[in-house]
């Protein structure tokens, strides 16, 4: 492939059906890749496990994050960004917040570990029995809080948004109708992350990773074809969210009764299991979910911003969320039900040196993104959302905030892999105490960056705060004996950052003024951003390859 650069312009001969950009293909790049790496050579077999489960969990997250690209792409270019978008934003942001917090967050890091001590110390009988109890348990209390939520819908969006109060739009009247539709998500959606979590133990870990994509499929079919039957367009991705939970549940029930766990749920607060399950949720609130908390505080003061704000917060934000998706995620998925079994047996070497390769991979994948996002932001908006919906000015707005968003994407990739080493230990108190003084700190910084720097401050802020909460918890880690790092750190982040660098000059040359990105024709800036991320990612290995970095240093404990 030969291309040839100038300032802005990027001329290539790829083959007319490879479309680099199109995520699709990162897709069928990751596969190959995949499928090549055999650990032949690999003496760890437990790590070379490890790697092999992080690809499937990281090409299926990577599946699911293309379609939400598209729809992304399907909800910018039938909505834009409006008053519409805004309330519906909040209303599938609220249950979804709640998702994250007790679904994927406390419960997950609390459920596991117990799970897996079960599972390794306990008999099968004792097993099923504390997963029945734990689903009719779970099952009851999630039920009754979404009975809650629809009923108090009104409130709720009054305390998630009080800027929709009283105003002309008519935002809050239709948030209240749209949340009575998805707040019973929360209930299918967290039963799924239970199925999950049990898949995960007995390292089924594609299913649950696949799963998100029939969410992204329903929202694209609801915005489609329900859309346009309804009088309010956008309260068909209301519908689309709760078709979505009551799917994503079904869809995993099959693979339970295949590895033989299907719950009978039975309600038992007083099983000993459950209690203990209970107690490590209740800290855990808040140790695991501090970036979700500063999300919604965003949500919350920009809805007192001009119209469009929450709406410039969340496609920014949705191009942050795909490496740490991706990477981050796929990452903290794996190594928990893992470093659980290493604590569960005792082998605190083999749990450090876990902790250590999830780190090198995360250290690599991140820093290279996090510069691509920040200088790429302008013109990767412009590509996916720019339309007669989504203007230039929308396009300008969501750039500052993602800008302000990308210096922080390496350290909320890291605390996903940093704070699974504390619940892999039952250790929440620790999470908890750092992540209360990281959202207290993004609270006050909140208040003084909103004022100056708008929606983009409260963008900022959460990087900030996202820093604080990544080092507390090394430092923790570090002080504890809990993790300690092999040699060869400083030669590893050495090349990294000389590699990133050198990628971040190809970038800055190439890319061009945001106006001249907006002037060309869609086809045209597909295909020059094609060109450039793929030959930013080019000279980036071919950097650290030739810096004496090897794929084998990643796929073992040995120092590089």
């Amino acid at each position: 492939m030969k291309l040839l650069f100038q300032r802005g312009h990027i001329l290539s001969n790829i083959p007319q059906y490879v479309n680099i950009f199109d995520p699709v293909c990162f897709y069928l790049v990751w596969s190959p890749c995949r499928q090549a790496i055999r650990f032949r050579h690999i003496k760890d077999s437990t790590l070379a496990s490890f790697f092999r489960a992080f690809t499937a969990v990281g090409s299926h997250t990577l599946l699911s994050r293309i379609l939400g690209f598209v729809r992304d792409l399907v909800l910018a270019r039938l909505f834009g960004a409006s008053a519409a978008t805004d309330a519906f934003f909040v209303a599938f942001k609220i249950p979804n917040f709640l998702r994250r917090l007790f679904a994927e967050g406390s419960f997950s890091v609390a459920f596991v570990p117990v799970l897996t001590e079960y599972r390794s110390r306990r008999s099968k009988q004792d097993l099923q029995i504390f997963t029945d109890h734990m689903a009719g348990s779970l099952g009851l209390v999630v039920l009754l809080v979404s009975i809650v939520g629809v009923v108090a819908a009104p409130i709720l969006v009054m305390i998630f948004a009080p800027g929709f109060w009283n105003e002309s739009e008519g935002r809050y009247e239709l948030t209240v109708e749209m949340l009575t539709l998805t707040f019973p998500y929360l209930f299918f959606i967290t039963m799924t992350a239970f199925a999950g979590s049990i898949l995960n133990t007995y390292n089924r870990f594609w299913v649950p990773a696949f799963t998100p994509v029939l969410l992204n499929l329903s929202l694209i079919a609801c915005a489609v074809w329900l859309s346009p039957m309804m009088d309010k367009p956008v309260v068909a991705l209301a519908w689309g969210v709760l078709i979505a939970g009551i799917v994503q549940f079904l869809f995993q029930l099959p693979f339970l009764w295949r590895v033989r766990l299907f719950p009978r749920p039975k309600v038992a607060f007083k099983d000993p299991g459950v209690v203990r399950v209970m107690r490590l949720m209740i800290p855990a609130l808040f140790g695991v979910s501090v970036s979700q908390i500063n999300l919604l505080l965003d949500t919350l003061i920009a809805s007192f911003l001009v119209s469009g704000s929450i709406s410039w917060l969340y496609y920014s934000d949705r191009l942050m969320e795909f490496p740490v998706g991706v990477l981050g995620v796929a990452l903290g998925t794996v190594i928990l039900p893992n470093l659980s079994r290493r604590h569960a047996e005792k082998s605190p070497e083999a749990f450090s040196q876990t902790l250590d390769w999830a780190l090198r991979l995360n250290i690599m994948f991140g820093i290279p993104a996090a510069v691509g996002l920040f200088l790429l932001a302008g013109p990767m908006l412009a590509t996916l959302f720019y339309s007669d919906a989504f203007d230039s000015n929308d396009v300008a707005m969501a750039t500052r905030s993602l800008m302000a968003y990308a210096p922080g994407l390496m350290a909320i990739m890291l605390i996903k892999i940093l704070a699974p080493g504390f619940y892999a230990r039952q250790d929440t108190k620790t999470p908890v105490k750092i992540g209360i003084i990281a959202m207290a700190t993004n609270m006050m910084l909140n208040i003084i960056l909103v004022f100056p720097l708008a929606h983009a401050g409260l963008a900022l802020a959460t990087t900030l705060s996202s820093g604080l909460n990544a080092y507390l918890l090394y430092r923790a880690l570090i002080k504890g004996g809990i993790y300690m790092p092999t040699a060869g750190w400083t030669v590893l982040l050495t090349r990294i950052l000389f590699a990133s660098l050198a990628m971040g000059a190809l970038l800055w040359w190439g890319a061009a003024d945001i106006n001249e990105w907006l002037a060309l024709s869609a086809i045209a800036r597909i295909w020059q951003l094609a060109g450039l991320i793929l030959s930013a990612i080019l000279l980036y290995f071919l950097t650290l390859l030739l810096l004496g970095t090897r794929p084998s240093h990643f796929r073992s404990v040995k120092n590089p």
